[in-house]
């Protein structure tokens, strides 16, 4: 019998070094398939740049780390580039977002667009049975066909929240080979296999383009407009670079601490004025403006079968949060209502990820913010 044929995605990091190992491990004929996403010299990519004069770009690292892995296991290698794809359905969607002065996640775009569309796309058309990633998830699938997305056994690992807007014949063709691992496993095996990549440190950043300094990175694309840090009763505190580089609930970087006449508390981000250009901030960390109980979002997407409407579930509003307790409505136009006790910085354009318990049942992009009828984040006064 032949065996079947997986393509994985090897990155040069551990998690898809291990994937390698444990797909081999398993009887399956693997092909590795390095992918690249993003050409700094072509997209402009100078400003807030670490290493855009070092003599070699960490992504041809990147790639060699991933022909080393590759040669040392047996398998055979190849390099597919999917800049084009990746600039028009990721990046022009991060940067509409952000004109928006919404707070886009490029991570779970890249893999709805990139990881399982594009890349599935080329594995399927060189014979794949089916594609892997070394994504922290598993997968479940029933006789008849239906494939559930699962959490991963590494609770702190588990990277189910970027994959929730996948569609059931995405999660069908796709293999996670370490979901059932912990991280501290994962790199003993590529020590084990003596691979280089078993004591690299985990790639961070943005999907595919790496760490950047974020201020000067967006100003390559969109003109910083520096507008006035003001109170809700609309006190001058402070000035701000571009309502872009600021999000719900955020406390760091916003320069107002020691200020004349103002209680003793953080300062956090409140919302966003776009018509007068203003960031609208608070004091203290319970500050009612950054409550929520109800969120309205769009763009939604069921991995498996609808929900039922009448029980709870549980929901993340933005990475590595805990589970929060929600229920759902069903609205016109593609659109939920979650609804919850409460919450604080929920914020637009990021993703509500939803889950039955260890399932991951899907996912849709947050558009309103309530706090019973009364709407956060937004102040058009």
């Amino acid at each position: 019998m032949d065996k079947k044929k997986v393509i994985l995605g090897l990155s040069g990091g551990v998690d898809s070094s291990v994937a390698a190992i444990r797909l081999k491990n398993d009887g399956y004929d693997v092909v590795g398939v390095f992918m690249r996403n993003w050409d700094s010299t072509l997209n402009n990519d100078r400003l807030g740049n670490p290493t855009v004069n070092d003599d070699v770009c960490p992504q041809e690292i990147d790639y060699q780390d991933a022909v080393d892995v590759a040669n040392k296991l047996g398998i055979k290698m190849d390099r597919v580039d999917f800049i084009e794809e990746y600039w028009q359905y990721v990046f022009k969607y991060f940067l509409d977002e952000y004109k928006k002065g919404r707070t886009p996640n490029p991570d779970v775009m890249c893999n709805k667009e990139i990881k399982f569309k594009a890349f599935l796309n080329y594995a399927f058309n060189h014979d794949a049975d089916y594609i892997a990633m070394g994504h922290y998830a598993q997968v479940k699938r029933e006789e008849n066909g239906k494939t559930h997305l699962m959490r991963a056994v590494d609770q702190n690992k588990d990277q189910t929240y970027f994959l929730c807007l996948l569609s059931q014949n995405q999660i069908k063709k796709a293999l996670f080979p370490i979901g059932d691992m912990v991280k501290p496993d994962v790199r003993k095996l590529a020590q084990e296999y003596n691979l280089e990549t078993a004591k690299k440190k985990d790639s961070t950043g943005i999907c595919f383009i790496g760490e950047r300094n974020f201020h000067q990175f967006l100003k390559n694309y969109l003109p910083a407009q520096p507008g006035n840090i003001e109170t809700v009763d609309h006190q001058i505190v402070g000035k701000h670079d571009g309502l872009m580089y600021y999000t719900i609930g955020q406390r760091k970087g916003l320069n107002l601490g020691g200020m004349h006449g103002f209680k003793n508390e953080p300062w956090f981000v409140l919302g966003k004025n776009m018509k007068r250009n203003v960031l609208v901030v608070g004091q203290g960390e319970d500050n009612i403006l950054l409550k929520s109980n109800r969120l309205i979002a769009s763009n939604v997407n069921w991995i498996c079968d609808e929900p039922t409407y009448d029980k709870d579930y549980q929901a993340k509003f933005r990475y590595r949060q805990k589970d929060t307790t929600v229920r759902i409505k069903k609205l016109d136009n593609n659109q939920i209502e979650v609804t919850y006790l409460s919450s604080l910085g929920v914020t637009p354009g990021q993703v509500v990820c939803l889950y039955d318990n260890d399932e991951c049942i899907g996912g849709a992009i947050i558009e309103e913010v309530y706090l019973d009828n009364e709407i956060r984040t937004v102040f058009n006064d």
